[in-house]
């Protein structure tokens, strides 16, 4: 055990220079922070005001930061919020009054290490003029200085602002005529510094004239940061990168050094004077790097960028026939369509699909051929070469239902000589599919179903029953031969001649107690619902349906009531009303009446000419013994 433990102190008195201490590894570095006032820093009453809070941050990885921001209104926190999003923070001011004039800074915080945005403010106005002092004139890069700035006569709140040429760097808040405050240049040349400050009284604020200038000459460190990336130039993807980030000219009498580098927002290693990283070079990475020195409040920095030769493009996979229907045949191409040759042969290049298992056998490099799923499939194909793998855009497979063979029917009935509908369907079929209409083998019409619901429907016309067995229809919605129905199996319906009403006996010859048969017949397709009427009655004598294309109308026993005008009518399905022409029946008396009533007549003319004689004969006997007696 004591061994053991001897090795290990050895092992790390090796390992780190005398005298360094190991600190705990940063995994993060906040390069700047910014506060913005939209939409104006000078604004009327009742605008909404945004101040937005934007930090640059690099850090390892995607592992998310808890930041705490404040927000600072002339100097006192009015709000603090902690978040792990990147997204800026943003504080709203609703319908701001004069009360929310001030000046606005704000502040981040990661894991102890702060950095405070520059201030904003949204009103200006001045007093009288301030005085300036510094205890120093002449300082390096780094080095503090203390600057006075005096506002004589004045009380009250006020608040003192410290400027670098036009650039405000610092503000101090005091209940005195005078405020003091360190000031840190972090970068050489000659530094003009000033001062002003404002006194708030009550509801309003009035700014002082600046005041009088000082200069601060700051001496710069002689500390440089070298970024080297190795390759120098044309890198290909799969290329191995190293990347060297080295302090020149380290200053030892500095603490507090912290190297970083970066690629984009991500840093990629830290450390104290040289860090190095390596890494594969791919056509979608970010190019920027950066080589980032804070020493202190110094910053140094050296940025270069790589340009990556792409090894191969991104497959593209596309399918041949562009119409597929289950279980056809097909064929997937898959193909980038350009490589670098100097540094890839195309044997390197190899494709695959994705899923494997899709029952398609590779024909040749990029080429897969099958038999189409008969269910919907998504396909990827993926390129490789080098340890490099590239994906294409998923193909959305899905592949159609032929359709069968269509069924023709009637929608209705057929009447000859008007128009009807046939109506022509598939039981199975992918949309849209296209319907055609023969007779014979003439093609008649067209229609395409598009929508689930949809049909197709022709209308036409036939002058005779035979022409209806004619007509079929074909179904189309591939490149395949269209499926033809069977013939239209309907039956045509006749429409209805006018009735010929047939009376019986003649009707010179009907006399009482006769039986009258009135008979209407027509041409037509049965069944064929006939209707009797006599004029006057409005509601039919008989009414009955008939397989045949005649019936008839009996009446038992005519008597002189029966006497009148009589017709027929007479529909079939083809729904056209006939009515026959109008017989007026005369109802005579009958035989027997007639020879009662002739008798009677002759036997009273007899009577009466008996009776006559007698009366002839009797007057003529008188006269003649008259004439005897006169005698």
């Amino acid at each position: 055990m004591g061994l053991l433990l001897l090795l290990t102190s050895a092992l790390l008195s090796s390992h780190f220079h005398p005298g360094s201490v190991v600190k705990a590894q940063r995994s993060f570095t906040i390069k700047d922070i910014a506060l913005f006032i939209e939409p104006s820093s000078n604004v009327s009453r009742d605008t909404n005001v945004i101040l937005r809070c934007q930090a640059n941050v690099s850090s390892f990885g995607h592992e998310a930061l808890s930041r705490e921001y404040t927000i600072y209104k002339d100097g006192n926190t009015v709000y603090t919020k902690t978040s792990s999003s990147s997204e800026d923070l943003l504080y709203r001011l609703s319908e701001v009054r004069i009360s929310n004039t001030g000046k606005y800074s704000c502040k981040i915080n990661i894991e102890g290490t702060e950095m405070t945005s520059g201030a904003r403010k949204l009103t200006v106005t001045g007093l009288s003029k301030p005085v300036l002092h510094i205890n120093k004139g002449v300082v390096t890069e780094g080095e503090e200085i203390t600057a006075r700035c005096t506002a004589h006569g004045e009380t009250g709140s006020i608040f003192f602002y410290f400027y670098d040429d036009s650039t405000e760097i610092e503000e101090r808040k005091v209940n005195s005529n005078q405020a003091e405050v360190t000031l840190r240049f972090s970068s050489a040349g000659i530094h003009r510094i000033h001062c002003a400050y404002t006194v708030l009284v009550t509801a309003d604020s009035f700014k002082s004239k600046e005041s009088n200038a000082v200069t601060v000459s700051v001496k710069e460190i002689p500390v440089a940061v070298v970024l080297e990336i190795l390759p120098h130039s044309k890198i290909y993807e799969g290329d191995e990168l190293f990347i060297s980030c080295t302090v020149q000219n380290p200053q030892p009498t500095y603490e507090g050094v912290h190297l970083y580098l970066s690629q984009g927002n991500q840093l990629l290693s830290r450390g104290d004077t040289k860090v190095n990283h390596s890494s594969i070079a791919l056509a979608n990475d970010i190019r920027d790097f950066e080589c980032r020195l804070q020493m202190g409040g110094v910053v140094r920095s050296d940025t270069g960028t790589i340009s990556v030769t792409e090894l191969f493009s991104v497959p593209t996979l596309t399918i041949s026939p562009a119409e597929v229907f289950q279980r056809e045949y097909i064929t997937l191409t898959c193909k980038s369509e350009s490589s670098a040759p100097e540094r890839l042969d195309q044997e390197e290049l190899t494709y695959a699909l994705d899923p494997p298992g899709s029952l398609l056998v590779s024909e040749g490099p990029g080429i897969f051929s099958g038999n189409a799923l008969p269910y919907d499939f998504n396909y990827t194909c993926v390129a490789r070469a080098k340890g490099i793998e590239k994906h294409s855009e998923a193909l959305a497979l899905r592949p159609k239902v032929p359709v069968t063979t269509p069924k023709i029917s009637v929608v209705g009935r057929v009447v000859l000589g008007k128009p009807f509908q046939i109506l022509c369907q598939s039981d199975i079929g992918s949309l849209p599919i296209n319907y055609t209409l023969l007779k014979g083998y003439d093609q008649l019409s067209t229609a395409a179903v598009t929508q689930p619901f949809q049909q197709a429907l022709f209308t036409v016309s036939v002058d005779r029953p035979d022409e209806v067995s004619k007509f079929m229809c074909e179904a189309k919605n591939s490149h395949r031969e269209a499926p033809l129905s069977r013939r239209l199996n309907a039956t045509a319906i006749e429409p209805l001649s006018r009735p010929i009403l047939t009376v019986i006996p003649d009707v010179a010859e009907i006399s009482e107690e006769d039986q009258l048969l009135l008979i209407c017949g027509v041409r037509g397709t049965p069944p064929v619902t006939f209707k009797w009427y006599r004029v006057g009655t409005e509601q039919p004598l008989s009414t009955t349906t008939s397989n045949n294309n005649n019936t008839d109308y009996q009446v038992h026993s005519l008597s002189k009531e029966h006497s009148g005008v009589y017709y027929c009518e007479a529909v079939n399905y083809a729904n056209n009303v006939v009515r026959s022409e109008r017989v007026t029946i005369e109802v005579r008396l009958a035989l027997w009446k007639k020879l009662v009533i002739g008798g009677s007549c002759l036997l009273a003319l007899f009577v009466l000419v008996v009776v006559s004689v007698l009366c002839f004969r009797s007057k003529r006997g008188k006269r003649e013994a008259a004439a005897e007696l006169s005698v």
